[in-house]
């Protein structure tokens, strides 16, 4: 494969500008918790805007869809940590309402222990213990009697001291579940707040997209905009540098022998296929690239053949993708995932977990988008993958 002309690079270039995604959140910026939750904020506002743009202007779905997913991906990030923040607030504030319990019932034998001795010494009158000393037959016995009495006494002693010892360990035990329950209650609290934010951003996904139709014009600048970003995919795989890039290179011919007999990329059914697709509505013709997958979200992506990953990020349109290369200028496409497994210049075998299926840049909810490709051309999936593309059932 040939390396694109200078004019060409330059015009791609421009093109990916415009059209690929920054790099995954998270990876640079503030760290901590304040600057995850300056970020949060920094997208919830940008979708916001980016949708009242939208809105206004009746173009830019793609790119509001983009900033949408963004701050979903975020929130979806801070809804895990507050979960499992959430389970460690409730573990400790368990473990110290037990720990406090447990000091709790060790004063409370030292209690009765220590009330059975202040009964003794009242039945033994004023005197106490001298009319029992004296009355010993002999010295020796009154020797006996002093060191019983000094054992005793050491005993009523030792009673004390644990006694205030184990008052002050449960309050410092109550103290910590007392801060334990704040905690839980902050934790849990937190962990609402974020998911009813995720679940109103999924919810203006839900409504942007469903309402796309409502406008001739929000439409056709849908169509264009998914045409641009097609042309964009298209022109970044037949631009990819023709040099192997990962170290186990597939042997020239090897991907090429196996049309017909690749493993589907996931283990659902094709919802629709590779060729000319007219809208029902707008009677639009367009040309779909690859196959649709019904997939639901969190099913595995797999690599149908061994390869390098070329790419591996977020693509205007495309929401977060994949692109495989094959050998001898064949790529594989996986796109819409929730999430990526593999990085830039990784190798992978066939079978080997890619991704897994979401919505990011997607119209029409959960799926895997699939293309399979030689530089520029697309090639129907249909006529090398195993079964048809129907996927493992």
């Amino acid at each position: 494969m040939t390396r694109a002309p200078a004019g060409r690079c330059a015009r791609l270039a421009l093109v990916l500008a415009l059209l690929v995604t920054a790099p995954a959140v998270g990876e640079t910026g503030e760290s901590g918790e304040e600057g995850d939750l300056a970020r949060i904020r920094q997208a919830i506002e940008a979708s916001r805007e980016r949708v009242a743009t939208y809105e206004r202007e009746e173009r830019g779905l793609l790119e509001a869809l983009d900033a949408i997913d963004e701050s979903a991906e975020l929130l979806q990030r801070d809804v895990l940590r507050a979960q499992r923040r959430a389970r460690e607030s409730r573990a400790e504030l368990v473990k110290s309402e037990a720990q406090a319990a447990a000091v709790a019932e060790r004063l409370g034998a030292l209690e009765r222990a220590m009330g059975a001795r202040a009964r003794a010494l009242y039945r033994a009158g004023e005197l106490g213990a001298i009319p029992l000393l004296f009355s010993a037959s002999d010295l020796r016995e009154f020797l006996q009697r002093v060191q019983a009495l000094r054992l005793l006494l050491s005993h009523d002693s030792e009673l004390l001291a644990r006694h205030q010892q184990e008052s002050k360990a449960l309050l410092a035990r109550r103290e910590q579940a007392a801060r334990a329950a704040t905690q839980s209650r902050a934790a849990e609290s937190l962990l609402e707040e974020r998911s009813h934010q995720l679940a109103d951003e999924r919810e203006r996904k839900r409504v942007l997209v469903q309402d796309r139709k409502s406008s001739r014009t929000r439409e056709r600048s849908v169509l264009a905009e998914l045409e641009i970003a097609g042309r964009a995919l298209e022109e970044t795989v037949a631009a990819m540098p023709a040099h192997p890039l990962a170290a186990a290179t597939p042997a020239p011919g090897a991907f090429a022998a196996r049309r017909g007999r690749l493993p589907a990329p996931v283990d659902a059914p094709v919802a629709a296929g590779f060729g000319r697709v007219v809208d029902d509505e707008s009677h639009t013709a367009t040309f779909r690239k690859g196959v649709e997958y019904d997939a639901p979200s969190g099913a595995e992506v797999r690599a149908v053949a061994a390869g390098g990953v070329r790419y591996a990020g977020r693509f205007r349109g495309y929401g977060k993708t994949v692109i495989l290369d094959h050998g001898d200028g064949y790529f594989t496409v996986s796109s819409h995932l929730a999430e990526t497994l593999v990085a830039i210049g990784d190798s992978v075998e066939p079978g080997q977990p890619i991704g897994r299926v979401g919505d990011t840049g997607s119209l029409a909810g959960p799926q895997l988008y699939f293309e399979l490709r030689r530089g520029a051309e697309a090639l129907d999936p249909q006529e090398w993958l195993a079964g048809g593309a129907s996927g493992r059932r």
